[in-house]
């Protein structure tokens, strides 16, 4: 059974902390940058899996080594507030593989989405298809970026949660 809430200690933190940032890394090294032996480690990574704390592992893709692609912000303000409304365009916008980020935010528009796209005229084809699906989008503001110079593919875990053991 998993346990409802796994009170973390700082070494659970640090673990965390080094396998999103490395998730291929051998046990024995991770054990040694932790500060444990490695089947201590070992049962702390297994038990952080089982309680859904590490929910998978996988590549970092270099995107820009693929090819062209265009990133765009796009604000959406819904017509109506209702929680089917919401729940209309959330169910609709999940099935768009080119967003890949949504967010329902506070302040002056409901939501904030990302999208990857080939080109600026890809990603106005998909907003086009989702504003004809009827999903009561009042309007939309995009923001296509021009440069990234800073994206981080970790969060800053040890900062935000060390203090909690």
């Amino acid at each position: 059974m998993i346990p409802d809430a796994l009170k973390l200690d700082r070494i659970d933190i640090r673990i965390l902390s080094h396998l999103q940032r490395n998730g291929r890394v051998t046990n024995v090294d991770l054990a040694d940058a932790v500060g444990l032996s490695p089947s201590p480690c070992l049962i702390r990574v297994k038990r952080l899996e089982k309680a859904g704390y590490i929910t998978g592992y996988g590549a970092h893709v270099q995107m820009e080594k693929l090819g062209d692609m265009q990133v765009v912000f796009t604000q959406v303000t819904l017509s109506d507030h209702r929680r089917e409304d919401f729940a209309k365009f959330e169910a609709t916008i999940r099935d768009i593989d080119e967003i890949v980020e949504c967010h329902l935010v506070s302040g002056g528009f409901d939501y904030l989405l990302k999208f990857v796209t080939r080109s600026v005229a890809h990603y106005h084809s998909i907003a086009e298809d989702v504003l004809r699906e009827s999903v009561n989008i009042e309007k939309y503001f995009s923001y296509i970026v021009i440069k990234s110079p800073c994206i981080k593919s970790h969060y800053p875990i040890e900062k935000l949660f060390s203090g909690q053991d």
